[in-house]
């Protein structure tokens, strides 16, 4: 990543880069919206890789379940062209996190989307939400920093 990526993407821990596809285009010659949203998905894999939430699905059955996404468009991206995907956490809840996404164009130099999920911490056994752990907490704390706006170790009551 250039510079002006880097900086673009100041803060956020986890990024993904991923190609374009000639397929990603409809019928407008531009990326079509729902890829976007696929974008999204692939940083929110990552960072849950990244912090063990995807690890914890195969030995708790306890994971991640999305409960919301939103996606606001900045510019139309076309192929070819890549383009790297910031996810971060921004707020915890007792049971939920918000994760903030971005998507910069290489070929552009800019951000081309913004988002936000809302992710829910889920017993797939239960069928029902659970508490973000204490020791997931501590990790999120970790990747996200001292200076994050999230870090509350202790969940709020209710």
């Amino acid at each position: 990543m250039n510079a002006e990526i880097t900086r673009l993407l100041t803060g956020f821990p986890v990024i993904c880069t991923l190609p374009v596809q000639w397929g990603d285009q409809d019928a407008f010659a531009h990326v079509n919206n729902t890829t976007y949203i696929r974008w999204f998905e692939s940083s929110r894999f990552a960072y849950g890789t990244e912090t063990g939430m995807s690890q914890l699905y195969e030995t708790q059955k306890i994971g991640p379940i999305l409960a919301s996404v939103s996606c606001n468009y900045r510019r139309q991206l076309i192929f070819p062209d890549t383009v790297h995907v910031g996810a971060r956490i921004t707020k915890i809840g007792r049971t939920s996190m918000v994760m903030e996404h971005r998507v910069v164009s290489e070929s552009l130099q800019a951000v081309a989307a913004e988002g936000d999920s809302t992710i829910v911490m889920f017993d797939y056994r239960g069928q029902k939400p659970v508490p973000v752990s204490p020791a997931l907490r501590q990790v999120l704390a970790t990747l996200e920093g001292p200076d994050s706006l999230l870090v509350q170790l202790n969940p709020p009551p209710g």
